[in-house]
């Protein structure tokens, strides 16, 4: 399955049919609820840490899964209600980074290096 594909299935699941400008809520209710689900795959390694010494059993890393596919679904939610194809994003993330890479700036800071 391409991100496309995916974006295209996924969002048929948006309980607001997949409608609304960038502050709709709608929206907004998107870009909240891809932070709380990278929260939780966050909260998940802490108690992993905090409670195995950061030692995963089967079950743990099925759960973390779990979580990284809800990001994914807010996120292909979130490019769709920007009008933009999810596998164009990738693109363009990839370019991004060769570049980076080839100019020796992959390690360094900033957004526009």
């Amino acid at each position: 399955m391409t991100f496309d594909e995916y974006q295209k299935q996924a969002i048929s699941t948006d309980v607001y049919g997949g409608q609304g400008d960038i502050m709709s809520i709608a929206f907004i209710n998107k870009v909240l609820g891809l932070v709380g689900e990278a929260g939780e795959v966050a909260e998940k390694v802490k108690k992993l840490q905090r409670n195995s010494e950061g030692s995963m059993t089967g079950k743990d890393r099925d759960e973390l899964l779990k979580e990284l596919g809800d990001v994914l679904w807010y996120l292909s939610a979130i490019a769709h209600y920007l009008e933009e194809p999810l596998g164009k994003i990738a693109d363009n993330n990839l370019s991004k980074l060769k570049d980076r890479k080839e100019r020796d700036v992959i390690a360094s800071s900033g957004d526009n290096r």
